[in-house]
């Protein structure tokens, strides 16, 4: 009987085979597992049309990759495709340049898209016949601490839909917000506020005796009256 192959291309070898290869086979299989589970690769999808990834029996395959990064100038939406009959995970990072949709399919199947103007990572799998996105089930999600401090980040963390997420909730608040300037704006809400029914867009900035409020639509400045209370803190 001769060996047969995996969804993800590994060989199943059988009793009495590959005598004197089982080393090597079994190293090349360990490479493949490697790849299906942590493996990772860029991928460029400059202009527009469709991209193919392959998974090939036995051979190092872009399609077999656990990660995945999308990157290049796309002047039109495009598509990458993965065969059909892979059951496995993905995490995309669509990092292309340019206001065009990308969509991550299966040859026959449905596939999850990312939006003109959404980048990011989607975490996905595929069932063997469609691609389901993950990320749009997974509601909040708890952070775990990356360090003993906290999490840093050396970029900035932005929502994956402008108006659209909480940061804390009624019940879960945070205790202390620090930052620099404050900038508010409610442009982005079909509705105005709940006073007048307007819309704005403010700046709080601090003075060293003074706190101040700039309209930056009317470009106008504002500062608070405060009043001194006695007492120390």
């Amino acid at each position: 009987m001769a060996s047969s192959f995996s969804e993800l291309g590994i060989e199943l070898m059988v009793t009495g085979e590959n005598a004197g290869t089982w080393g090597d086979k079994t190293n090349s299989n360990l490479n493949l597992i490697q790849q299906a589970i942590a493996g990772y690769q860029a991928v460029t999808v400059n202009g527009t049309g469709a991209t193919t990834l392959a998974m090939t029996n036995s051979t190092i395959s872009n399609a077999r990759n656990q990660i995945l990064k999308l990157s290049g100038t796309i002047t039109g939406n495009i598509t990458v495709t993965i065969p059909d009959s892979i059951e496995k995970s993905y995490i995309v990072l669509n990092s292309t340049s340019g206001a065009h949709t990308v969509q991550f399919k299966t040859v026959s199947g449905t596939g999850a898209t990312w939006t003109a103007t959404n980048k990011g990572y989607k975490i996905l799998y595929s069932d063997g016949t469609n691609i389901v996105d993950i990320s749009t089930d997974l509601g909040d999600i708890n952070v775990g601490i990356v360090t003993s401090e906290g999490i840093t980040t050396t970029g900035n963390i932005v929502p994956g839909a402008n108006d659209t997420y909480d940061l804390g909730s009624a019940s879960s608040v945070w205790r202390n917000l620090y930052t620099g300037d404050l900038h508010l704006s409610n442009q982005a809400k079909d509705q105005g506020n709940r006073i007048d029914g307007t819309k704005g867009n403010w700046t709080l900035q601090e003075g060293e005796n003074d706190i101040f409020m700039i309209n930056n639509i009317s470009r106008e400045k504002f500062k608070i009256n405060l009043s001194k209370i006695k007492g120390d803190l």
